[in-house]
């Protein structure tokens, strides 16, 4: 495989299929991917193997090669579309152009007959002509997506698309030609409908696939897969994350606990030998001309150390809260003692709602407003009242061995902070961290107070599933 850059006739780069490969690659380990330099060396030579004539295949080779789980798939064949689109042949040649409203992808002057289209749209549905949907997406990208005040277009929309499209409106139409193909109806209505909705959703995905593909034409490819691919679940910002990606981020919760446990056990081997005890050794080495042979380590004292987690449930936070809460209770074996406290304006313990089995982690957070005492005469976070409130009612979960997660974004909609509650917890407790979903150019803005809670506790960003990891693995006593 060889070819670098040329210049194509309307001027954007069309790389040979080696860079292509490697911007692929690149755009994969920007998202997170451990693509190592013998993966890629593995990832040419199954493309040398199965040729560039079938698409699919490539797709598939590649993603063979490189991927390490099933999770990373979506955002890899995002990566793909923009690295391989469909209008490219696998040596890198036969890039169309960026297809600006008028060039007769769409039909001319961008004036097409979007009833036409529609009806096209539908009766490609109805019999499942997968090639004619990319035509088609295409065809209403090329139409109705440019926008911008050139003689061109500055950009492509694929909401502007779909705004215009409306394909989730095609259902009856699709269910109707479908039917009259021979369907029972009385039978398979319901099923016909989920098949023709995720076929729908199906065709959304080539128009935003298109769209992509169009601007990577005209800004880069490399900036648009780090910037318009939506990553994997782990590297998703909680404060950002919709219902179906949390979701999907507590059915992470499981795996990462294990890799977790894994960690902090290999941290509690090497921390059972004991640190060295110097004023022994050196006493020891006066029996062999100073010189320290043997090292005297001193032994850890026994005793497991304790866990309490304060976690702020209101408003957009109570997503990070929840899964922080299901994460630690997965390791809750190789601790003395979990605790878990929630609040909002109110704080009250929840440990029994998250004893195994106790609830599914997707009802969590139903379970834990219904249940628990959270809130008082009004309904807005205030960390005072609840730091407060636990210093008074719950003092007795702190001690010498006790380690404190305070998880939340530190706003207390303009109520009393009473930074001398958290002094006393921290004055109690062998050690407090704070974890703030929110990113640090935002402590101390608006109603934030992050920056005087900071003064007293080690306080740490931590914004998205793979951040939290990360500190939970450095952060949790052995």
């Amino acid at each position: 495989m060889t070819g670098g850059p040329v210049p194509d006739p309307a001027g954007s780069p069309v790389d040979g299929p080696v860079a292509r490969l490697a911007g692929l690659v690149g755009a994969l380990r920007a998202h997170g991917f451990g693509i190592g330099t013998g993966e890629t060396v593995d990832a040419g030579l199954a493309l040398e193997a199965v040729g560039f004539a079938d698409r699919g295949l490539m797709r598939e080779a590649l993603a063979a090669t490189l991927l390490h789980g099933e999770r990373q798939r979506p955002v890899f064949d995002r990566v793909f579309d923009l690295y391989f689109p469909a209008t490219v042949t696998g040596d890198g040649t036969g890039l169309r152009g960026t297809g600006r409203q008028g060039d007769g992808d769409a039909g001319g002057d961008g004036g097409a007959d979007l009833a036409g289209l529609r009806a096209r749209i539908a009766e490609a549905l109805a019999v499942g002509d997968t090639a004619l949907l990319d035509r088609l997406a295409a065809e209403a990208v090329a139409g109705f997506g440019g926008y911008g005040s050139g003689p061109g277009t500055d950009g492509w929309s694929s909401h502007q698309t779909l705004s215009r499209l409306r394909p989730e409106t095609l259902l009856a139409r699709v269910r109707a030609a479908r039917t009259a193909a021979g369907q029972d109806p009385a039978f398979t209505d319901r099923l016909l409908d989920d098949e023709i909705r995720r076929a729908i959703e199906g065709f959304r995905e080539r128009v935003r696939t298109e769209a992509r593909r169009r601007v990577a034409e005209l800004r880069g490819r490399d900036e648009v897969a780090r910037r318009a691919v939506a990553g994997t679940p782990d590297r998703v910002d909680f404060l950002l994350a919709g219902r179906e990606q949390l979701d999907e981020l507590r059915r992470t919760v499981r795996p990462l606990a294990r890799k977790l446990a894994t960690r902090l056990a290999a941290r509690r081997r090497r921390a059972a030998r004991g640190e060295i005890d110097l004023r022994r050794t050196l006493r020891g080495s006066l029996s062999t001309g100073g010189v320290p042979v043997r090292p005297v380590l001193r032994r850890r004292r026994p005793g497991r150390p304790e866990l309490v987690l304060l976690c702020d449930v209101s408003g957009s936070v109570a997503g990070f809260a929840q899964f922080t809460m299901a994460l630690v209770q997965a390791l809750r074996d190789g601790f003395g003692r979990v605790r878990v406290f929630a609040f909002v304006n109110r704080v009250d313990e929840v440990t029994d709602l998250l004893a195994p089995g106790a609830v599914d982690p997707a009802g969590l957070g139903e379970r834990i407003l219904a249940e628990a005492r959270l809130t008082g005469w009004h309904g807005q976070s205030d960390y005072g009242a609840a730091l407060d409130g636990f210093v008074e009612r719950y003092a007795d979960a702190l001690g010498p061995r006790t380690v404190v997660f305070v998880l939340g974004d530190a706003r207390t909609n303009r109520a009393d902070p009473r930074p001398e509650s958290l002094r006393l917890i921290v004055d109690r407790a062998r050690r407090v961290h704070w974890l703030n979903p929110e990113q640090p150019a935002l402590w101390g803005t608006g109603d934030s107070v992050a920056p005087l809670y900071a003064e007293l506790v080690d306080m740490r960003p931590c914004r998205n599933a793979r951040q939290l990891g990360e500190l939970i693995g450095r952060l949790l006593p052995v």
